[in-house]
């Protein structure tokens, strides 16, 4: 089995000599993998096992082909390059050959080598030091390109282009990271507890933990963080099949995104259980409040900000760059509708939850929170009573999110919806 090293030998060849000469130094066969699609101007004395015109064939070109591509159409160029080398990696895995996989890249070889990394399976050891960080990419795209497989990034600061003091600290550093990775690589256990998915935030944090506590004794708790991006991470889980159910206590980044808000998500987060029949259990922890941070969009003038009169409301400032804004009656009102527009397009009501705190959505939202405003909680629950099909069960609990008796429902419910599940 060997370390797959992958990388343009004519724009990085002196980069990867020295990871692969530090791997082979460690001990382990190296693989050298060359994904160049002629934009380098080295020519490399390095030789490759595996050479771009084999990775291109894979993926359904020529490497002629793919050089003139580059003058007219480059996204299809490297698109050729990234299927080629999916396929190769993943060959190489299926026939155990593979133990762990490293890239150095700029931008066009780190949008390559992301889609073989991605393909290969959670725990393998993945590598990758790039500059990408440097292009214009919103932080919240980021996820779009790492997506839920566990790919570790050492960003490079600089271009990894040429070989200077930096670039070669970083191929040492990078080299011998991959190999303590593949050195103390440990499995998944052959019997592992059916996973659930848990997203929650800082203000529900404490809620979370009690059910976490509740549930782990037979279940593998699988926590995502409700900023957006872990958003996105537990649909593509749930997508996969490697969740038994969804306990979304933080379904927020639906209301962000028709509200404008930082940790917005788009128009389908809501679509879990579309397909039947899969336990979905719902709170309402974040409908409170809008992320609007930083603060210093509310002296620019910033459309949020002005468009919604945030600076008018109740607002937590956690820190320069977190800000809460409350949400109102009239947009508790719209986001109930919106909700339950979404859920009730869903198929097998029956295995669908929504369970509300009525003393608060969140921390910030029960009494003496920042963001405490009962007309507009009780604006959303209204609405949402009206709006929502009968055959999706609302629950109301004399309690706040973060309180053990809540918790307690949650995980009553989740077992009741799994023995029906079962039963069928």
């Amino acid at each position: 089995m060997a370390i797959v090293i992958v990388g343009m030998l004519d724009e990085r060849e002196e980069a990867l000599q020295i990871v692969k000469e530090q791997i082979e130094r460690r001990g382990h066969q190296s693989l050298l993998l060359d994904i160049s699609i002629g934009t380098g101007a080295i020519v490399p004395s390095l030789h490759p096992d595996i050479p771009p015109e084999e990775v291109v064939r894979l993926g359904g070109g020529t490497i002629d082909q793919v050089k003139k591509l580059l003058l007219t159409d480059r996204n299809k160029a490297t698109s050729i390059m990234a299927e080629g080398l999916t396929k190769k990696v993943t060959e190489l895995f299926q026939a155990n050959k593979l133990k762990g996989i490293i890239a150095i890249a700029g931008t066009t070889g780190t949008l390559i080598s992301l889609k073989a990394m991605k393909a290969l399976p959670f725990g393998l050891p993945k590598l990758l030091i790039s500059s990408f960080l440097n292009a214009p990419i919103p932080s919240n795209r980021m996820t779009d390109y790492f997506g839920s497989k566990d790919i570790t990034l050492m960003h490079s600061v600089v271009d990894t282009v040429g070989l200077n003091s930096l670039i070669k600290t970083l191929a040492i550093n990078g080299a011998n990271a991959i190999c303590g990775m593949v050195e103390g690589w440990a499995s998944f256990p052959s019997e592992k507890k059916p996973s659930i998915g848990l997203t929650e935030f800082g203000f529900c944090e404490q809620g979370a933990d009690y059910i976490r506590k509740l549930l782990e004794k037979d279940y593998d708790l699988i926590s995502f963080h409700a900023t957006g991006g872990g958003d996105q991470v537990a649909l593509d889980f749930i997508q996969q099949g490697l969740l038994e159910a969804f306990i979304d206590l933080v379904p927020a980044s639906f209301s962000e995104y028709l509200l404008g808000g930082n940790r917005a998500f788009g128009p389908n987060r809501l679509n879990v259980a579309i397909h039947p029949p899969f336990p979905y259990i719902l709170a309402p922890c974040g409908f409170d409040m809008i992320s609007c941070g930083p603060i210093e969009r509310r002296e620019r003038d910033d459309p949020l900000w002005t468009k919604r009169k945030l600076a008018e409301r109740k607002i937590l400032i956690q820190d320069p760059l977190r800000v809460q804004a409350r949400t109102n009656p009239e947009e508790m009102e719209m986001i109930a509708e919106a909700v339950a527009e979404s859920l009730n397009q869903s198929s097998n009501k029956e295995f669908i939850k929504f369970i509300i705190p009525q003393k608060g959505f969140s921390s910030l939202g029960k009494e003496g929170g920042a963001l405490y405003d009962p007309h507009a909680d009780h604006a959303f629950v209204e609405t949402l009573k009206k709006a929502l099909d009968p055959k999706i069960e609302i629950i109301e609990v004399d309690s706040d999110i973060n309180d053990p008796q809540f918790a307690q429902v949650v995980t009553d419910c989740l077992k009741e919806i799994l023995k029906n599940r079962r039963s069928l």
